[in-house]
């Protein structure tokens, strides 16, 4: 068996999971990662891709299930089991398609307020991108931290909510995946990044030095966009911004229905209160948008 940390999680499990931070071997285990025969429920396709592979969804009164053919099925139960039923050969494929949805599953039966984002830490505010594929939600992030700021998240943002109730982002794992336009770009060290197996042309940055182990407030998210007909920037409404974060879900839709679809609009007003919700265009070419990143990265240290 082995230890992992992650999304404050004590994670063990039997297949390997190189992209998640080594954890205490005496922990006593918030989630058990196992390998094993899984009979699926009838599925159903999601609009959830990886690795251009469709994957399919399906629940029972125990457990959710997610199946990507050819890779693994999936079997999350009580927020503390993820079972696994690996069909490919590759390790790395297993883990990338694993810390991915399938652990999400867990994340949303222990209550995680979950988003398709990434996250960054500035100063001490966690500041969050979500947008449609290509809009440049990882982009913007490794800009942020080519500036300094520490990365949170990557494509899974979990949220949960202090004694106040205000929202809190949870660090994920130290990993952020970037395209080779983007390393090219943001003049990114080679020599500083892994390959990935997500596909070509995909590189990881890991920090695990400079990794966050304690929750960060949530004090801004952005919807980012590449419409040229619509603002620069513009604060969302409170009418606004249940229908932005679902459409930001990152699992199969059907998970949010009567009490769980109740509790994700009320989440997202919760979140609302507390954190500046803005549409953003991204700003057009690398250049410009590591302008704008160093602009904001100087004002939070002068407000500090």
């Amino acid at each position: 068996m082995r230890h992992y940390t992650a999304f404050g999680l004590h994670i063990h499990s039997e297949i390997p999971l190189p992209e998640l931070a080594e954890g205490d071997p005496h922990s006593t285990a918030d989630v058990c990662i196992r390998t094993g025969a899984i009979a699926l429920p009838p599925m159903r396709p999601t609009m959830i891709y990886r690795r251009g592979i469709k994957a399919f969804f399906g629940q029972d009164d125990q457990a959710s299930y997610l199946d990507w053919a050819g890779v693994a099925s999936f079997k999350a139960s009580g927020g503390n089991e993820l079972l696994v039923s690996p069909v490919a050969a590759d390790g790395n494929i297993i883990s990338l398609f694993t810390v991915s949805e399938a652990l999400g599953l867990i994340l949303f039966q222990k209550g995680y307020f979950l988003l398709h984002a990434s996250a960054v830490v500035l100063g001490d505010e966690a500041w969050c991108f979500m947008g449609m594929p290509g809009a440049g939600k990882s982009s913007t992030a490794a800009a942020f931290i080519k500036a300094g700021c520490r990365l949170l998240s990557d494509d899974l943002t979990a949220i949960t909510f202090d004694e106040a109730g205000k929202p809190v982002v949870v660090p994920a794992y130290p990993q952020l995946k970037i395209w080779e336009k983007t390393v090219a770009g943001l003049r990114y060290d080679m020599s500083a990044l892994e390959p990935v197996s997500e596909g070509i042309n995909k590189f990881a940055y890991q920090p695990r030095e400079q990794f966050p182990t304690k929750v960060i407030p949530l004090k801004k998210v952005f919807f980012l966009h590449r419409a040229r007909n619509k603002p620069a920037v513009q604060n969302l409404n409170m009418a606004e911004i249940p229908g932005e974060m679902l459409r930001n879900f990152p699992l199969p839709i059907e998970l949010l229905k009567e009490d769980s679809l109740k509790k994700h609009f009320f989440q997202s007003l919760q979140c609302a209160k507390s954190a500046e919700i803005l549409r953003k265009r991204r700003p057009e070419g690398f250049n410009n948008l590591e302008k704008w990143v160093e602009t904001n990265v100087r004002e939070q240290l002068i407000a500090e």
